[in-house]
């Protein structure tokens, strides 16, 4: 099957954010015993995005800035060299103890000892993001765009970025932009807002046409039953998987891709990376393969970003997992959380094993 896509729009993919700064220390050190930092500009779903961005498609970003702050002028030109256009309201700092952009501080982990990751989002500014700042009647209708990407991370910051990704998705829907939706359960979000959080969820996954997320996910987000507890083997992990899908499917009849990773940590810098994909009634399996990997954050992002970019490209249903998975283990070899793909080849080379010198 194909997913038909609107035509002459101005912007391929529209993904809604919360951009924040994260900070690194330097050759995968503990961030308690460094001095030295890489910071970058960065959120989950420009990571998603950057795909598509960096091979020449026209992204546009949705966000909320800080007024006058330097990492404000830091995160607009980097998704400016990302080959990103983005628009959002000017929000006053408010004082010292206002607003800001969110902070994520995470070293990389090396061998044996894991990665740390501490999300410091007091105060984020993006918790703003209100409808009524967008006019999304020229975004969809003038502008237009083939495809809207939404995370449950943004979804659940806030009532008010609830709203605001429901608002997005129901004028999405109106001008015929398609949709995916990263469900991406965070517990701490949904706490003491499960009956509001399950509503917005329930309403966006209804009008999605492509579902993104683990067991876990589906679970908590959308309330689908869970199979029955399997083993740990991979042949397990993907009857327990379709099993959950076919549910889904049940309750959310309008979806037609459905995409999980499948990863297996060696060590910090071996894993075994796979993925599952339902398209329509027929199921795309990559089964796990070693990567090597330099920082594993964006690993997930980029594999969406893959597969919505070969969707958005019109490929053949069964290269949109492949490209996925390449996109993916592209993004655990950099040092930035987002996979920056010189063009398609290298995209393939990855997914084909072919790491020879290309002169």
């Amino acid at each position: 099957m194909t997913i038909a896509l609107k035509k002459h729009c101005a912007y391929a993919l529209i993904v809604p954010t919360s951009m924040g700064v994260r900070i690194t220390p330097h050759n995968g050190q503990p961030v308690h015993s460094s001095d030295t930092f890489f910071m970058q500009a960065t959120s989950a779903e420009t990571n998603v995005a950057s795909v598509a961005s960096y091979l020449g498609l026209p992204v546009k970003v949705l966000t909320t800035f800080v007024k006058d702050s330097p990492i404000a002028r830091l995160i607009k030109d980097s998704l400016a060299g990302r080959h990103m256009a983005y628009e959002g309201k000017e929000v006053e700092q408010g004082g010292p103890w206002g607003y800001r952009h969110q902070f994520n501080i995470a070293d990389s982990g090396c061998g044996s000892r894991g990665p740390r990751v501490h999300n410091d989002r007091a105060g984020e500014v993006g918790r703003t993001l209100n409808v009524k700042d967008f006019d999304l009647e020229r975004i969809f209708g003038k502008e237009g765009a083939q495809m809207l990407h939404l995370s449950g991370l943004i979804a659940a910051l806030s009532p008010e970025t609830g709203a605001f990704c429901l608002e997005l998705a129901r004028a999405a829907k109106k001008h015929g932009t398609r949709i995916s939706f990263d469900l991406n359960y965070r517990a701490s979000f949904w706490k003491h807002r499960e009956a509001e959080l399950s509503r917005i969820f329930a309403e966006i996954a209804g009008i999605s046409d492509v579902l993104a997320g683990n067991e876990e996910d589906f679970q908590l987000c959308l309330g689908i039953e869970g199979p029955e507890a399997g083993g740990k083997d991979l042949a397990a992990k993907i009857a327990s998987f379709k099993a959950m899908i076919e549910r889904v499917k049940q309750t959310y009849p309008n979806a037609s891709v459905f995409a999980t990773t499948l990863r297996e940590v060696i060590t910090v810098n071996r894993h075994l990376w796979g993925a599952i994909m339902a398209e329509g009634a027929n199921w795309h399996v990559v089964e796990p393969r070693e990567i090597p990997v330099l920082d594993r954050i964006g690993g997930g992002d980029g594999f969406v970003g893959g597969m919505l970019y070969a969707i958005l490209k019109g490929m053949s249903p069964e290269t949109w997992i492949q490209f996925g998975w390449a996109s993916g283990a592209l993004a655990t070899t950099g040092l930035t959380d987002y996979a920056q793909p010189a063009d398609e080849d290298e995209i393939w080379s990855i997914w084909k094993g072919n790491a020879r010198v290309r002169r």
